[in-house]
């Protein structure tokens, strides 16, 4: 099926790049990065060699118009002024935060601007999202945090006082987008964390507010604190809430089971295992960990993504799959890394 690409030249673009080059019913036919236009996608993605001789293009109507399938890995606010262009019958996929939000607040206050509007909100794994998903024409791909977080919390919401959450999760640098920043040069980043958009500023906060709430039919509210981690790619989250309902490590440990028992990309593991970033990296996986710290009666869980993985361009994949009528896992069985 012909693929368009557009914003191809960044770090979710050149994911995407690399998962429709071993995908066997995609084809990249369309590659747009609009400053970067003309030059050679190795320039900028070396790694990836099935696309020597190709060049980036810039943005033609016609030919997206003429794909089966977009996907929009835009800076927030960029793709809906692509979308109001585009056939209204065209699949389109989002890795943007232009469609994610439902209250038009929030989005002015953690954006700014006008809300685009909302889209299908693509992280199948939540309840009922796969079945929407699959009957959607437009998907928006959920944020890198926000994927962590909703599925670290999806199958507690009936048994946490979800109005009191708390998050603190750290995030590789390529989260931040390949734009030059002097706060992600390697020589400040290197041997250094720090906490950034503290305080409940980040923009992910509404988003997965949004997301639990919508599954659990009352409001949920989170404290998230991210922080910036010495690392290429990868989120490391972990998740507290007080217990609402007496409940034992096995009984919580079932909760997970049964609530992922038919997704094969989240992996509660064995007791004693802990979530790695290197675990993930590369792969579509989220690994994830819970305890139960009865000194002060709080849930704990800990989970591990690939944010260029399940938290963006493979998630991607995985709701066009859905979209297309394709097998979930089509072109995403590979493991992570490991190192």
């Amino acid at each position: 099926m012909k693929t368009a690409i557009i914003g191809a030249s960044g770090y979710s673009g050149g994911e995407l790049l690399k998962l429709i080059a071993e995908h066997p019913s995609l084809q990249a036919s369309v590659v747009v990065a609009h400053s970067n236009a003309g030059e050679l996608i190795t320039a900028l993605h070396p790694h990836l060699i099935s696309y020597a001789n190709e060049r980036f293009t810039p943005f033609d109507l016609e030919d997206v118009a003429k794909c089966d399938l977009v996907f929009l890995a835009l800076p927030h606010g960029e793709s809906s002024k692509i979308v109001k262009q585009l056939p209204p019958q065209q699949l389109v996929v989002d890795l943007g935060a232009d469609f994610r939000l439902e209250n038009p607040l929030s989005w002015s206050t953690y954006y700014g601007g006008d809300h685009a509007g909302t889209w299908t909100y693509g992280l199948p794994e939540l309840s009922g999202g796969r079945k929407k998903i699959s009957e959607s024409k437009k998907v928006a791909n959920p944020g890198c945090y926000a994927t962590a977080i909703a599925l670290s919390c999806a199958p507690l919401l009936n048994v946490i006082e979800a109005d009191d959450i708390v998050v603190v999760a750290a995030s590789g640098t390529t989260g931040a987008g390949r734009s030059a920043k002097v706060s992600l040069l390697g020589s400040e980043v290197m041997s250094s964390l720090s906490s950034y958009k503290f305080a409940g500023a980040h923009q992910h906060t509404p988003e997965i507010e949004e997301a639990l709430s919508r599954i659990n039919g009352k409001s949920v509210k989170l404290s998230f604190t991210p922080i910036l981690a010495p690392m290429p790619r990868g989120i490391l989250a972990t998740v507290t809430a007080r217990l609402s309902t007496p409940i034992s490590l096995k009984e919580l440990r079932q909760s997970f089971e049964s609530y992922y028992a038919d997704h094969e990309f989240v992996v509660l593991l064995p007791e004693g295992a802990m979530p790695r970033t290197s675990s993930v990296v590369g792969s579509n996986f989220a690994h994830i960990q819970c305890a139960i710290d009865t000194h002060t009666n709080r849930v704990v869980i800990s989970t591990a993504i690939d944010n260029l993985g399940k938290g963006a361009a493979s998630q991607a994949i995985q709701n066009a799959n859905l979209m297309l009528g394709l097998a979930e896992s089509t072109g995403l069985m590979a493991q992570g890394l490991g190192v």
